[in-house]
């Protein structure tokens, strides 16, 4: 995303996305003289678009095309003729050429081609202008071509096929244009004053043409479906995209986020999407604005092109190409100016619907501090999950993580509302001169020791803590934490937490070579991982139960719930094969970490028993103490008949941490799924008193709302629509992205069934899912309509 700086507003340095604005004249036939082309970028846009090739090609191609259909109407017998040839380019045929601004002008195909037609001369005929076109814009240094849409939607009777020639002939042009983006310049829905007015060549085809169609119901995603045959074709191809015509009414909220999914390169406005104000300028309703705004918050942001808008270029009658030897020094630039300045100006002032949209961009929310720095450039960044067991991190990490305060701040009203109530409930500790026990357990660097010491201070309840930390790297950093800003109150353990035996308190009197270890009463961890359960927070507070106090021990957290949701995501998933076709073959079998942002929920909302985002499973901790004995008696061999486990060459004592779910999801409307969207939930600590968590010297009220104690419980939520309600403002986490290999479309109507597991084979943990679409035929008869098959994570499963 680039940004500008608002340098007319009272706060300077605010930071707002850019407007890129090009302008495109759809009656243009030659290239633009870089004296017009200067005229252009003078009143006020940014790039403008070029044809390729002119009226003349037209003409030529035309005349073909006549000669073709005389010759095949007096020869009607099947294959005796072949296929027009269109000779190559001339000197007369195009203007345009290698030059200085040859890279920032962006190309427009021919718009009188017709590859989706029926009559097999005109789409060879149509494909060929494309190649050409293609093929030459390539040679010349143009960056990127648009490709006008096809005119016509598959869903239209007989005219599937047409959106499947088309499609082909756009994965063919990949081919010819090897460094060159294609842009499809599509409707978001056919509103009719939408469409190209150029006539097609189909219409010179008598056996073709069409008298123009009477009034019929729109369709709102039927030009949708197009493109995502188009794409599919084109196997996601990472130089594909989308040149998106805004209509003049906006349709539903729902194919607008459609369209924030896919690959936009281009938002376009022609005069008919304007409205005029009372000053008599163009202005945008209130919807077109807002959905500008958040389409703006994209981190590869789309550029507009404005259709017809104008300026009027004045005639170049003596056209000559700029070369760098035509641009003057400083000394000599700045003696032109100062020459220059007291003449008359010829300029014609810029264009007022550039002009607007300038308007617009200083309109814009500013981007906060965290955009700028971190958000934004995380947006849709596929991470592989870590694997905290196996994996000892690095400093920059541990910074990283405890670079969000909302975090720790829910851990310390954890903790200090533990404290609050420990006496009050009556229960036993487990120091030897009367303190609370805390054990924080994977304490990394330390900033929820920094948060046990503050809880204690501020409820005036005396602790011991421990910090327990398997990296020894981090080790050195906890001890030297100790020494400066801890005052030496915390006993520093370097051990796995599974091996820890729990607080020594002395050797014992009867032999001294033998310890004496205590309990922990409150156990502290942030082993949590974006679905709560993926980085084997289970089995870690598992290993580590038996230090626990029994009866009177808590855990921070008290329990965790995984959540997901069918998502369409296909810049994601063009990622993902671009990284298997280059060097990780296991990139569909990992489940990725990512700030999910340009996405679709694909379910609806609101509907009963059937949420958009739906638990998955729950752990919570500690286990009950016959768990844990079943747990032991498995591991030491001691069940009878066993030794299988779940797993081949398992004895199962990881088996109570599997899971299983089927989540069903209601879908409106038809629709793509790339993968599942995973979030989670933990409740740090549920008070059994109902007293508030508030920190000394602040009220409830006084806690910033969406943080602290909601409903009796200190919570902590990745879920959209309840973090800010839960744990306002954090970003410790992003979600997880469980791909599917193939993406699966369903028509509208649809159930979309999820089925996910947890595994184990006591020596890794790994997920499988898989989703299945449904549509009723009946009250009680369901047909499956497609599937995605089973995918799997083993071969990249975390290891205990």
């Amino acid at each position: 995303m680039s940004h500008s700086f608002d340098q007319e507003s009272e706060g300077y340095n605010e930071v707002r996305p850019t407007f890129y604005i090009g302008q495109h004249d759809s009656t243009r036939s030659e290239t633009l003289t870089d004296l017009q082309y200067g005229q252009v970028l003078n009143a006020g846009f940014s790039f403008v678009t070029t044809p390729v090739t002119n009226e003349h090609f037209h003409d030529r191609v035309l005349n073909l095309f006549k000669a073709s259909l005389l010759i095949a109407k007096n020869n009607e017998q099947a294959g005796t003729l072949s296929d027009p040839v269109i000779p190559p380019l001339t000197t007369e045929d195009t203007s345009l050429f290698p030059g200085t601004y040859t890279s920032g002008l962006v190309a427009y195909s021919s718009p009188w081609i017709d590859l989706c037609s029926p009559n097999h001369v005109i789409s060879s005929i149509s494909r060929q202008v494309l190649n050409l076109e293609i093929s030459y814009a390539n040679f010349c240094g143009v960056r990127s071509i648009i490709v006008p849409g096809p005119r016509q939607d598959s869903i239209k009777t007989g005219n599937g096929q047409g959106i499947a020639q088309y499609a082909r002939a756009i994965h063919e042009a990949f081919s010819i244009g090897t460094r060159v983006s294609i842009i499809i310049h599509i409707p978001m829905y056919r509103e009719p004053i939408l469409e190209e007015k150029v006539p097609l060549l189909s219409l010179f085809d008598e056996k073709t043409s069409e008298t123009p169609s009477q009034q019929e119901e729109i369709d709102i995603f039927s030009s949708w479906d197009s493109w995502h045959v188009i794409r599919t074709v084109c196997g996601y191809d990472a130089r594909l995209f989308v040149a998106l015509k805004i209509p003049c009414v906006l349709p539903e909220v729902e194919l607008q986020t459609r369209w924030f999914s896919e690959p936009l390169q281009y938002l376009t406005f022609s005069p008919s999407t304007f409205r005029t104000n009372k000053a008599g300028h163009p202005s945008l309703s209130r919807y077109h604005q807002d959905m500008i705004f958040t389409y703006m918050r994209l981190k590869n942001a789309p550029y507009f092109l404005l259709c017809d808008v104008g300026p009027e270029i004045q005639a170049d009658t003596n056209p000559q190409q700029i070369t760098s030897a035509d641009f003057p020094t400083l000394t000599e630039a700045a003696a032109q100016h100062s020459s220059s300045s007291s003449s008359a100006s010829t300029f014609q002032g810029q264009n007022s619907y550039s002009a607007y949209l300038r308007h617009l961009e200083r309109k814009q929310e500013p981007l906060s501090d965290l955009e700028q720095t971190t958000l934004t450039n995380f947006q849709d960044w596929l991470q592989s999950p870590l694997q905290p067991l196996s994996d000892n991190l690095e400093s920059v990490t541990y910074e990283v993580f405890e670079g969000d305060p909302v975090k720790y701040f829910q851990y310390e009203m954890a903790i200090a509302a533990a404290l609050r109530e420990w006496d009050t409930l009556g229960k036993p500790k487990s120091g030897p001169q009367g303190e609370v026990v805390i054990a924080v357990a994977g304490s990394g660097r330390g900033p929820l020791v920094t948060r046990a010491l503050r809880a204690s201070e501020s409820t005036d309840v005396p602790v011991r803590v421990w910090a327990v930390e398997k990296n020894p790297n981090a080790y050195v950093y906890l001890l030297r934490q100790n020494q400066r800003e801890w005052n030496g109150r915390v006993t520093v353990v370097k051990t796995d937490m599974r091996a820890w035996k729990g607080p020594l308190l002395s050797p014992s009197p009867d032999s001294p070579a033998t310890p004496v270890y205590g309990k922990v009463d409150i156990l502290v961890s942030e082993l949590l991982g974006s679905f709560g359960d993926n980085e084997l927070s289970p089995e870690c507070l598992d290993g580590i139960q038996h230090v626990l106090a029994p009866g009177s021990g808590i855990s921070i957290p008290a329990s965790y719930t995984a959540h997901a949701t069918p998502i369409s995501s296909p810049r994601i998933h063009a990622d993902i094969r671009q990284r298997v076709e280059t060097a990780d073959a296991n990139a569909f079998d990992t489940p990725w970490v990512v700030r999910l942002f340009a996405i679709d929920y694909v379910a609806a909302k609101g509907v009963p028993d059937h949420p958009r985002f739906q638990q998955a499973w729950e752990f919570a901790h500690p286990l009950p103490k016959a768990t844990m004995d079943a747990v032991e008696a498995r591991r030491a061999g001691g069940v009878a008949g066993g030794g299988g486990g779940s797993m081949a060459g398992a004895v199962g004592a990881n088996d109570h941490n599997t899971r299983h779910c089927c989540m069903t999801f209601v879908c409106r409307s038809r629709g793509v799924v790339h993968g599942l969207a995973g979030y989670f939930e933990a409740v740090l600590y549920e008070s059994k008193t109902g007293k508030s968590a508030a920190v000394e010297g602040e009220s409830e009220g006084e806690i910033e709302e969406g943080r602290g104690m909601v409903d009796g419980k200190v919570e902590l939520s990745t879920l959209p629509d309840l973090i800010q309600r839960k744990s306002k403002d954090m970003i410790s986490w992003f979600p997880i992205f469980f791909p599917l290999k193939e993406p699966l479309y369903f028509p509208p109507d649809t159930e979309l069934e999820v089925s996910m597991w947890r595994q184990t084979d006591d020596a890794k943990v790994w997920y499988e899912w898989m989703v299945e679409a449904f549509m009723w035929v009946g009250p009680t008869q369901r047909v499956k309509v497609g599937g995605s098959g089973l995918c799997s994570s083993r071969k990249v499963a975390c290891l205990l």
